[in-house]
Formats: structure tokens, sequence, C-alpha cells
């Protein structure tokens, strides 16, 4: 594992590989400032952004576990719902995390074209059914402030949108970006709702409380993302200690994600039977608001289930049958 220094702007090191099969390498990226937070590399910041040998020797997973590529009617668009739809508007991040289930993308080097861009509102504008959308990536705050203030009027523009959110880890890993005239601009595209990505209590600092400060003084309402990762955040007094103090700086645990099998994750799974227990050990010790819920993304495109107990049909040879939103049941893999 490469040395880590605090004085870089850049770190970059070796990335752990993809299976040949997949026919990628996934890059190693993160910033001056979240380097700063990080004590060695197998700590619970370390471990989210730096590689690991264990990355090329998981030949598990695949590379779109969601089926996102199926449900692109557009390069940027994801539609599975039927009232929403995924918009990707940028490809870059400001730390690569380890676990991205979206790899194939994260990290690209090339811009997403404005003509890609034009696309996707078209394709919006033509679908009356779609009432909300959802601005993601790569990371949105990675765009230029113009370039994502003109993505927000056009979506504005379009009668039949009356939600819009933007899904963000920048307020956690490049604090520093949210400036009190970003704030100020984002505000005036209300009902405007964002959702952060937090997974420890340490990415909770001086800085970051700023930068979700300035949003929330915005009217911004903001809610948090966390994905469970074993080795990172797979306790309940781990996850307790993130959720108060997320609610602290006024944002709303919102939900805890069975991490999507991507290759190169393998050592990142945390039991689905184990992540049920960490979940039922946080109720009784935390109020509801600090209890997101404890999601699961089905492999073949079926779409988010909150893991409850009538969510779960049965399990059958290595797998858990799950029921999703339309009444279908997917196998859910248990380990």
């Amino acid at each position: 594992m490469a040395t880590l220094s605090t004085s870089a702007s850049m770190y970059e090191a070796p990335s752990g590989r993809t299976p040949a099969s997949s026919r990628t390498v996934f890059p190693t990226k993160l910033n001056a400032y979240f380097l700063s937070l990080i004590d060695h590399p197998g700590d619970p910041l370390g471990r989210q952004v730096l590689p690991d040998p264990r990355e090329s020797e998981d030949t598990g997973g695949t590379i779109d576990p969601l089926d996102e590529v199926r449900q692109s009617p557009t390069s940027q668009i994801i539609h599975r719902y039927p009232h929403r739809v995924i918009f990707l508007v940028s490809a870059r991040c400001a730390v690569n995390c380890r676990f991205c289930m979206r790899k194939r993308i994260a990290g690209d080097r090339e811009t997403i074209s404005q003509q890609s861009i034009d696309r996707a509102l078209a394709y919006i504008v033509g679908n009356r059914s779609i009432s909300e959308v959802i601005l993601s990536g790569g990371d949105p705050l990675m765009l230029d402030d113009d370039e994502l203030v003109a993505i927000l009027e056009a979506l504005r523009g379009i009668d039949h949108v009356s939600v819009i959110r933007i899904h963000t880890r920048i307020p956690g890993v490049w604090p520093q970006k949210v400036t009190k005239g970003l704030a100020r601009r984002l505000a005036s595209f209300h009902p405007l709702y964002i959702n952060l990505h937090f997974n420890h209590s340490r990415e909770i600092t001086t800085e970051s409380a700023l930068a979700c400060s300035r949003l929330a003084d915005a009217g911004l309402p903001l809610g948090s993302q966390t994905v469970l990762l074993q080795g990172v955040n797979d306790h309940p007094d781990v996850l307790a200690d993130l959720f108060t103090k997320l609610l602290e700086i006024r944002v709303r645990p919102y939900y805890l994600h069975q991490i999507d099998r991507v290759p190169g994750t393998a050592h990142f799974q945390v039991p689905l039977k184990e992540g049920l227990q960490i979940v039922t050990a946080l109720h009784g010790r935390l109020s509801g608001m600090a209890i997101p819920h404890f999601m699961i993304d089905l492999p073949g495109g079926g779409g988010k289930v909150e893991l409850l107990p009538d969510s779960i049909e049965k399990s059958v040879s290595g797998t858990y049958q799950v029921r999703n939103f339309e009444g279908r049941i997917y196998s859910y893999p248990m380990d």
C-alpha cells in the first residue's frame, strides 16, 4: 500500500482490478481534504477509497448489477420506476469509492456531452408520466455551478416535473465545494431535495458540518444514504454514532444500503442476516428519526426493497426470495 501524504493535492495508487471479463481497471482518486482525514490505509475511511489486493481476487458480481443499462432509454437516463428517472449528469466524483456500484462509468475521463444531456432532457419532456427526476452520476456537484444550474433550469421548465433530487457525496468528501453562492442558487429550484452519502462519523467534520448547514439554511431538505460496509461501519455502535451525529447537523438518516455486488467488492459484503441484526439492535437505542430504512437493490433491475419481515418470502438453496414493488419474486444471495 502506498504511503499517505497530506501535502499532496491528489493521491494516486495502483488500482485493484476487476475480473478480466469486465475489461476495466477502477482508478484510485481522492483529494487532499479527504486524504487528511485518513489515519492509515486500514482505518474506516482509508478502506473506502484506497485499493485493496482482495479486489483482484473477487470474481463474483457483475459490472452492472442492477441492470441499469437495459433500463436506459438514453445513455444518461435510467427509467426503472414509472414516475421517476435517474439522470446521470456527471461521470466524475471527488473521491472514487472502492465499493462503487457504477464502476462502469465512475472515474471516466470523458465528459458527458451536451448532446447526451439534451437527449436526456428531450426524453423527460416526451414522457409526461415522469414527475420526479434524480440527478446522479458520478456526482452532480462535480459540475461547474453554471452547468448544474442550467440543467436545473431546464428541468424546472418541464411542467410535469414537480420534484427534483440531487444525490451527492460532495459535502462529506469535498465540503469546500459547497459555497454560500451555490446554496443560494440551489434554493431557487424548490422543491429540491438533496441526498448525501456519509458512511462513518469521522466524515462529519467542522468543514462538512458547515457545508450541510449552508444547504439546510437555504431550505434544502437533507437526507443521508449510508452503505453497510464490512470493516467500516458493520456494528450497531458505529452506525448509532453516525446517525446521531447526522441529526445534529440537520441531516436525516434516510437509507442504509446493502452493498451492490460489483466485481472487487466481496470483502465489503455484510451477510444479509447480520445486516438485519444490526438494524434490529439500533431500535430502542435511537429515536425513529435516527433510524434509516434498510434497503436492498434487487439484482436484475428489480428495484429497491426495504427489508421487512413480509418482504422476504423464504430462503431457498442459499438465497432469499424477495418480493419487489411490482409483486415479483427475485433471488438474493444470503452471503
